[in-house]
């Protein structure tokens, strides 16, 4: 494998990671973190990171948007739930490297 197309493999599957995450709404960013240690914001500072390293200037709402598929404030009044006192607390005992 070229290292061109295994670019666009790595593409191509992070676009189909962003759209699953579009879709399921139902799935709030405290549940992946507390499951999997990561959540829509962090996929989306590690998106503006990348910018970075690339000299892109891109702020934080703009890659939030890449992730969200709309303005981060939007998505959280259309779809985030109060957190339960059982994932506040997971939270709370998990290790945080996120925004």
């Amino acid at each position: 494998m070229s290292a061109d197309q295994k670019t666009e493999l790595e593409a191509a599957a992070f676009r189909r990671l962003v759209a699953h995450l579009q879709e399921r709404t139902d799935v709030q960013n405290i549940d992946l973190m507390n499951l999997s240690g990561f959540c829509r914001n962090c996929l989306s500072r590690w998106y503006g990171e990348a910018a970075a390293e690339q000299g892109v200037d891109m702020s934080k709402d703009a890659a939030r948007e890449i992730v969200y598929g709309m303005p981060y404030a939007d998505w959280k009044a259309k779809h985030q739930t109060e957190a339960t006192d059982a994932q506040k607390a997971a939270f709370d005992g998990a290790a945080k490297d996120h925004s």
